[in-house]
């Protein structure tokens, strides 16, 4: 993040040489770093035992219902509390609450020792949602809701076509090449090598990517955020609220319905997360990119990838606190 910030304000030209090339409203270095992040980890996935995440009613319920009821009313909530006064940062932060995680999450969940297939598998309902219910919810959080509580609203267009293309690139090539990669793999040279002696040599380029990404995230939004401090501060407590209050209330929910540990981190961790590089690419595509729409999504990684790191942390620490060693095993 330092890095990038300092290279968005030393070096000149950097964030129009980053914007030449895109895929769809995303940055082509950025698509390549998202990309590169999602492959190993999806590589790691046992697609055999999807079954059995599907079939767990307690755990799809819980989250379609934290998802696309609780979470977005929440950031609407905060977004009127912490930014009545700021419309352009309101609406960009109701857009972000809108744009549910399919990317960086499966990083978080990896590393806090979460499901992986159950990751795998609510990011693709994530994805299903998103396409189908975002232009809805966000013609229902920017216009009717606000018409019916008495308070200002906001019109804006969402295309339909760049919210399928955003996912059907960066979750679809990810998920298809780590399907492929694992049966094939096992079928050239079976499961013990593939988990043994392949996946580590494969993993740790997820890390590689999410590094790259967010350097370039932040090189590509460096002279905006330094040049508008006291706006990012604003924008930066909601979201560190949300990000908090959304994932302990993953955390007491799963514990509640006993999914154990493994099901409940990754509950918890689909539920903060969220897919800014979608959010910022409807933002700049419906209000502009030097719009305050936009910095309220740049703002967004900012603030996730510390705090979620910081999460991790907390859900191993709930691991050995409020977990019994048969839910907690990995």
């Amino acid at each position: 993040m330092a890095l990038g910030l300092l290279l968005g304000n030393l070096v000149p030209g950097l964030n129009t040489a980053l914007e030449a090339v895109k895929v769809g409203e995303v940055s082509l270095p950025i698509a390549v770093g998202l990309l590169v992040m999602m492959y190993p980890v999806l590589a790691k996935v046992r697609y055999d035992q999807t079954r059995r995440v599907i079939g767990d009613r307690k755990l799809m319920i819980s989250s379609l219902v934290i998802n696309w009821l609780l979470a977005p009313a929440f950031m609407f909530v905060l977004a009127w509390v912490f930014l009545a006064d700021l419309p352009e940062y309101r609406t960009g932060l109701i857009i972000v609450g809108l744009a549910r995680c399919i990317a960086m999450v499966m990083i978080w969940n990896d590393l806090a020792c979460g499901d992986r297939e159950s990751a795998a598998v609510l990011v693709a309902i994530n994805s299903v949602f998103q396409v189908v219910a975002f232009g809805a919810l966000g013609w229902f959080y920017l216009q009717l809701l606000p018409s019916w509580l008495g308070l200002p609203t906001t019109s804006a267009d969402f295309s339909f076509w760049a919210i399928t293309l955003s996912v059907l690139i960066f979750l679809g090539i990810p998920l298809l090449a780590g399907f492929l990669t694992r049966t094939l793999g096992e079928k050239a040279k079976g499961r013990d090598w593939y988990e043994g002696t392949f996946l580590p040599k494969l993993g740790p380029w997820a890390l590689y990517g999410l590094l790259f990404t967010i350097t370039l995230l932040f090189a590509l939004q460096g002279e905006t955020i330094a040049a508008r401090p006291l706006d990012v501060a604003r924008i930066a407590l909601p979201l560190l609220v949300y990000f908090v209050v959304v994932f302990g209330a993953g955390m007491v929910i799963g514990k509640w319905l006993d999914l154990g540990y493994a099901k409940t981190t990754t509950l918890a961790f689909t539920a903060a997360g969220n897919n800014f590089e979608l959010a910022i690419a409807v933002a700049i595509g419906t209000f502009g990119v030097t719009s305050g729409q936009a910095l309220a999504g740049v703002v967004g990684p900012l603030i996730e990838v510390p705090a979620l790191v910081a999460l991790v942390y907390a859900a191993l620490w709930a691991r050995k606190r409020f977990f019994t060693p048969a839910t907690a095993s990995l």
